[in-house]
């Protein structure tokens, strides 16, 4: 992290480093909100069938002293008018709970980190985790059982 880059801006880089190429190709953009960036909140977003609008959303903590930095991830299908009902769900929830994919320790888990290098796995994981299960969920694509 540069002198200039706050907690917050260090993470939205790492972040796009990471998960944007995937994100891109399958339609999903970073919504340009610098003031909900600097709170730590990070949101990918791609319009659904019939109106509605697949999120992704990152949300921040960093923790400067006392502990790891911490980060969670929640998809959510808003708007009415689509054929699937408006669903907010946390990602560890919707692949641990929901669809019974052990990969997690559990449906309230964050991701953690202490480095860059953490960080780097910790975005990975839950990245390949929103392409494979939250983004064919937002979608309808992926239903649990």
């Amino acid at each position: 992290m540069t002198d200039q880059q706050s907690p917050k801006d260090y993470f939205r880089v790492i972040l796009l480093t990471v998960v944007e190429g995937a994100f891109n190709a399958a339609g999903y953009r970073l919504d340009e909100r610098p003031v909900q960036w600097a709170g730590g909140m990070f949101r990918f977003v791609k319009p659904l069938d019939g109106g509605q609008i697949g999120v992704i959303e990152f949300q921040h903590l960093h923790y400067a002293e006392g502990g790891p930095s911490r980060f969670m991830v929640t998809v959510q299908r808003v708007g009415a008018g689509g054929a699937l009902p408006p669903m907010r769900r946390t990602l560890p929830a919707l692949v641990v709970d929901d669809f019974g994919v052990g990969i997690l320790p559990g449906g309230a888990h964050w991701w953690t980190y202490n480095n860059v290098t953490e960080l780097g796995h910790a975005l990975g994981e839950a990245g390949s985790l929103a392409v494979a299960y939250g983004m064919p969920w937002l979608s309808g694509k992926l239903t649990p059982e």
